[in-house]
């Protein structure tokens, strides 16, 4: 059984509903530039201090004014998309899903796919040198938000936003993991990364 915890004070993400119906929501706001781009849930060895693809992370949906979770969405994922939002966005990738109940009782499980890329932008931010990066080359790794529309296997469709807060020279903005809706549920609070622990770990790679 998945082991819920109790969160803090947040703020919903219900805002990203109005950026898939906004008609500006077309694609990356990155300009003319027309960079390709991989992005992945990773996984981190802590011994090691060693990146690979493959990791999974998880965000949470709460009751309207509470803080106690009501469900918890657990994705694994990884693809590909290129940053400019005048040409096509090549999405690529996907990934598994499985979801809670409040008391951590799995409800359903299966696998999503990238069906197209909202927005996308660049933040400051690279990776000590004490890290090895073993899901892309290192010289390239960014910092920064992605917003893709996803399709499950079961029917239904949602939002994934994912988010790479690279320990090195990020603004305090971002954060570190996932959000995701799934049909009529968000899970706007992310689980946040915790040292020690290999989930909810995000990074993106400029391809060449």
């Amino acid at each position: 059984m998945k082991r819920l915890r109790l969160l803090g004070l947040a703020l919903p993400s219900a805002a990203l509903v109005f950026l898939l119906l906004s008609p500006v929501a077309s694609g990356a706001s990155t300009g003319s530039a027309n960079t390709k781009y991989e992005w992945d849930i990773i996984n981190f060895d802590f011994a090691t201090s060693t990146i690979t693809p493959g990791g999974h992370a998880s965000a949470f949906a709460t009751a309207s004014g509470g803080s106690t979770p009501t469900g918890e969405i657990t994705l694994t994922g990884h693809g590909t998309f290129r940053s400019n939002s005048d040409s096509p966005q090549d999405v690529t990738g996907g990934g598994t899903w499985e979801t809670f109940d409040g008391s951590g009782t799995p409800t359903g499980s299966g696998n999503y796919r990238v069906t197209g890329l909202v927005d996308f932008d660049v933040a400051p931010g690279s990776l000590p040198p004490s890290v090895t990066d073993l899901s892309g080359n290192k010289a390239d790794v960014h910092s920064g938000l992605a917003v893709f529309k996803i399709a499950y296997d079961d029917g239904s469709d949602g939002v994934l936003v994912v988010s790479c807060d690279l320990p090195v020279g990020s603004p305090n903005t971002l954060f570190e993991g996932v959000t995701a809706s799934k049909g009529f549920v968000d899970y706007w609070e992310r689980d946040p990364a915790v040292a020690g622990v290999n989930a909810n770990r995000t990074n993106f790679h400029a391809l060449h």
